[in-house]
């Protein structure tokens, strides 16, 4: 298993904000910051040239914001990693970074070991999705995704799933961890794994955030 850090850039406006996240980060031995931006423009044009694993995205920045740079770097790949970090919790701005491609949506008040955890698990591909904060916010504004019919046929790539791959994804949608949704369907924590995987696969999402958001569209959840 590797032993390299985890490599950390940071995106806000505020000067002072990065410097707090830097000092944060610099004092894990597992975590390193490789760069920092000013504002999305500046982000995704040293992001192209700095190898990255995890970006802490402000999402309200002058001349491109989160969401706009967070689309950006979803267009070219699967990483970095993006987390949105911004000061209210129900943001519509948080909300349409997700739907961007952001794996994670944290408050700017959140607890040093909240953000921490938070940088470790969307690098392992666990991306923070089951946190209250993102669960009111997908419910809040599935107003904003497409209308799904009730069974969900709106969305085409729902019909490469099975039954039970259905099943996985609402309890995804829902916000269950994979022992949660274990425990559910009264099966292996190791078997929920595979299902997610292949929902991933099938689905074309980068990851449980996508699923979520998918779930939502569709009208499984909500």
């Amino acid at each position: 298993m590797s032993t390299d850090p985890i490599r950390v850039f940071l995106v806000d406006d505020q000067d002072m904000v990065r410097a707090g996240f830097r000092m944060l980060v610099e004092s894990q031995p597992d975590l390193v910051v490789v760069g920092e931006a000013g504002d999305g423009a500046a982000a995704v044009q040293q992001l192209a040239v700095t190898a990255t694993d995890v970006v802490l995205m402000d999402v309200r920045m002058p001349r491109m914001d989160g969401v706009e740079a967070t689309r950006l770097l979803s267009a070219q790949g699967p990483t970095p990693r993006v987390i949105v970090l911004t000061t209210f919790d129900l943001d519509e701005y948080a909300f349409a970074a997700i739907k961007a491609g952001a794996a994670a949506f944290l408050l700017k008040d959140a607890t040093p070991p909240e953000l921490l955890n938070a940088i470790r698990s969307v690098h392992a591909g666990d991306a923070v999705v089951a946190p209250s904060t993102t669960r009111r916010l997908l419910e809040h504004f599935a107003a904003a995704l497409p209308d799904g019919t009730p069974e969900a046929e709106a969305e085409p790539r729902l019909r490469l799933l099975t039954e039970r791959e259905r099943e996985v994804l609402v309890l995804v949608g829902r916000g269950l961890s994979n022992t949660e949704i274990a425990a559910d369907l009264v099966v292996a924590e190791a078997t929920v794994k595979t299902h997610i995987s292949r929902l991933l696969a099938k689905t074309d999402s980068r990851d449980r955030v996508q699923l979520v958001v998918l779930a939502y569209g569709a009208g499984l959840v909500g």
